[in-house]
């Protein structure tokens, strides 16, 4: 038993509970979606591919789809009025994500910028509806799928990684904001898992885990009262230890083990 007490109301039981899952036509927010179905919550599924959500639907009984493109901030405020309308919000899951390696050599401002949109901007356009309204209601959880490749610079990762960053750092300031009123904020920092977005990597992914064992690491971090939760811990032991090593010692580790 840990000495300090959880940093958020723990989210055990979740029959009933309505959770908003952005980002969930695959990969993570997907097999979270399924997990939280599993465990008795009204599942609601947002993403660009309908006839994804159509399926998971389909498997899910209960469930409930809004097709969402999360660049668009009218759509993002036409889907959050709608469940705001239908009645308690209990969490909202920000997952959506866009990724491409890239390096300065290959250096593509509009892609860079699309990471931005995506795996940003589309976070605030949401929190921009339900925030006042968790403020309103007093309660509810918000999570934000960010990544250890925004704990510092990595090889690949130039278009990816400052947006991951900023989603740390947003999440951390709206932890701060938001605890005092009752409202739970949960920081996920996956390392590699087996998805679409990693498919195209040419590299070994380290630690690989499949979306399902994402997902019951994520049930568990909630269960917990975690604010950050990261995993496998085999291997974000290691990343956020990297946090603390002096730049240059930093920089020849990270050239030895990627050259």
């Amino acid at each position: 038993m840990s000495f300090f007490p959880p940093l958020n109301p723990p989210l055990q039981n979740w029959q009933g509970k309505t959770v908003w899952l952005i980002g969930a036509s695959t990969g993570i927010g997907n097999a979270t979606a399924s997990a939280l179905h599993a465990q008795g919550a009204n599942v609601v599924v947002s993403a660009r591919n309908e006839q994804a959500l159509e399926s998971f639907v389909a498997a899910h009984s209960h469930s409930q789809a809004l097709v969402l493109d999360v660049t668009d901030p009218d759509a993002v405020s036409v889907c959050a009025q709608t469940l705001i309308a239908q009645g308690p919000l209990d969490c909202v899951v920000y997952c959506a994500g866009h990724y491409q390696a890239m390096t300065a050599d290959t250096l593509d401002a509009n892609d860079m910028l699309r990471h931005m949109q995506v795996n940003y901007e589309g976070a605030v356009y949401v929190l921009k509806h339900i925030v006042p309204w968790m403020r309103q209601q007093g309660s509810g959880h918000i999570s934000l799928v960010a990544s250890v490749a925004g704990y510092r610079g990595l090889p690949q990762s130039l278009a990816y990684g400052p947006t991951k960053a900023a989603l740390i750092n947003l999440a951390e300031t709206l932890y701060l904001d938001l605890h005092p009123h009752g409202i739970g904020i949960s920081l996920i920092n996956p390392g590699f898992v087996d998805t679409p977005l990693t498919a195209g990597n040419t590299f070994t992914m380290p630690a690989l885990l499949t979306p399902a064992q994402a997902a019951q690491a994520i049930l568990r971090g909630w269960a917990q009262g975690r604010f950050e939760i990261h995993f496998p811990k085999r291997f974000t032991f290691w990343m956020k230890a990297l946090r603390l090593f002096p730049n240059r010692l930093y920089f020849f580790l990270v050239r030895q083990a990627t050259h």
